[in-house]
């Protein structure tokens, strides 16, 4: 048993040999494993970091009422960014800090135009607010699990509250070349990211995650220079491109893996307590 006078010693040492001050983590395919959950060892590497003076911030395409059962979980009182950037929200306090939302009759004009290249799609939209729903539109597949959403018949609901995006998905084309063709198509209008399986979105211009990271980070008084990133799909490239160092999971779409610092263990095998863990230690991992 280490003698008391040595943890703080140990705390000391570990503050100095870590080397940010910022943790951004990407939620689906990163933090979370398959059956949505943080492994045990994901979340002491976390505790750790965080007790040798770095903030920990969740970066997600998710909107807030998609996250906040995870925060609470996880017993995460911080800042998380949400809806890819278009929501700074306060877990501790449950409240919205910045939200920006799609300009609808933009959002219309958009897919008018990647309907005319590849044909109709089926829709959904994530309204905005800290209770805002997602509407689901006929033929849209949900990838996301047992998570809130009303399905409307009539298309017109999707556009009858504001939203903070789209979700675009095509009979015949993957997501790789939908996302492609939308950007082809519209990309002068919005801004188009692949997110995850099945999940592609359609996003104000210009919006990014690095976006609201950015804005997290100024609140809390820390720099890019500072940060390290973990990522698994091309929306994290803005987040990469932003942080000092970004780290691609395993299991990462080949995109993100081609830009990342480093590649680490999946999101099923602790990839983010890997190399956490290596960097606790003082060990040299970029």
């Amino acid at each position: 048993m280490p003698s008391p006078a040595s943890a703080p010693a140990a705390a000391a040492a570990a503050a100095a040999a870590f080397p940010y001050k910022l943790v951004a983590t990407d939620l689906d395919g990163t933090l979370l494993r398959e059956d949505h959950t943080v492994s045990g060892r994901t979340r002491e590497a976390l505790a750790a970091v965080t007790e040798a003076g770095a903030a920990h911030i969740i970066v997600t395409g998710r909107a807030v009422p998609w996250t906040r059962h995870i925060l609470d979980d996880l017993g995460y009182e911080g800042i998380a960014v949400c809806g890819q950037g278009a929501q700074v929200y306060h877990a501790g306090e449950h409240r919205l800090l910045t939200s920006l939302t799609l300009d609808r009759q933009l959002a219309g004009l958009a897919l008018a135009k990647i309907e005319r290249e590849v044909g109709p799609l089926s829709l959904a939209v994530s309204r905005d607010g800290l209770e805002g729903k997602v509407l689901v539109g006929a033929g849209f597949r949900l990838q996301e699990g047992p998570l809130p959403a009303e399905s409307v018949t009539d298309r017109t609901e999707l556009w009858s509250a504001p939203i903070n995006k789209v979700y675009v998905q095509h009979p015949e084309l993957d997501d790789d070349a939908l996302a492609q063709a939308a950007r082809a198509a519209a990309g002068g209008l919005v801004d188009v990211v692949m997110a995850g399986p099945g999940v592609v979105e359609i996003l104000p211009l210009g919006l990014t995650k690095a976006t609201g990271l950015s804005l997290a980070a100024r609140r809390l008084g820390v720099k890019a220079a500072d940060t390290i990133a973990f990522g698994d799909m091309p929306n994290d490239i803005p987040m990469f491109g932003w942080a000092r160092h970004g780290v691609a999971m395993a299991n990462a779409h080949e995109e993100l893996k081609a830009v990342a610092d480093g590649v680490t263990a999946s999101n099923e095998d602790d990839g983010i307590a890997v190399v956490l863990e290596r960097l606790l230690l003082g060990e040299s991992v970029f």
